[in-house]
């Protein structure tokens, strides 16, 4: 399965940054579009739960593979970067029927993975 990155959408207004952000997700296969989706929603969740500051990136896959069953994407293996060290992540992610909204996101923040693992796990600071 090929993994693709979001476009960052610099100086857009926020209706057109939408729209293009839509575009760009549906020319991802479902799987992808729902890992994405709960990527952006981990992230803000993240974020506004305040146990780490700075949260900027999240991976489904990097302990173990995620799973996805058409409705939720469950990550037992994830990671999540915060303040440029990373984390162990599992979570349970519901998505829409499109696979374009994430409608849940539990998580369960484990523990920081050493720099040393890194280079092993596809990470970088």
């Amino acid at each position: 399965m090929k993994r693709w990155s979001l476009l960052v959408l610099v100086g857009m207004t926020a209706p057109a940054a939408a729209a293009s952000m839509d575009q760009t997700l549906m020319r991802l296969d479902p799987e992808e579009r729902a890992h994405q989706v709960c990527i952006l929603r981990g992230i803000d969740t993240l974020n506004r739960s305040k146990k780490l500051k700075k949260v900027d990136r999240l991976k489904t896959s990097i302990l173990s593979r995620a799973t996805f069953d058409g409705e939720t994407v469950i990550a037992k293996g994830g990671a999540v970067r915060a303040n440029h060290r990373w984390y162990r992540l599992k979570f349970t992610c519901g998505v829409g029927k499109d696979q374009m909204t994430a409608t849940s996101f539990d998580y369960e923040l484990g523990p920081e993975i050493p720099k040393s693992q890194y280079e092993d796990l596809g990470l970088w600071e």
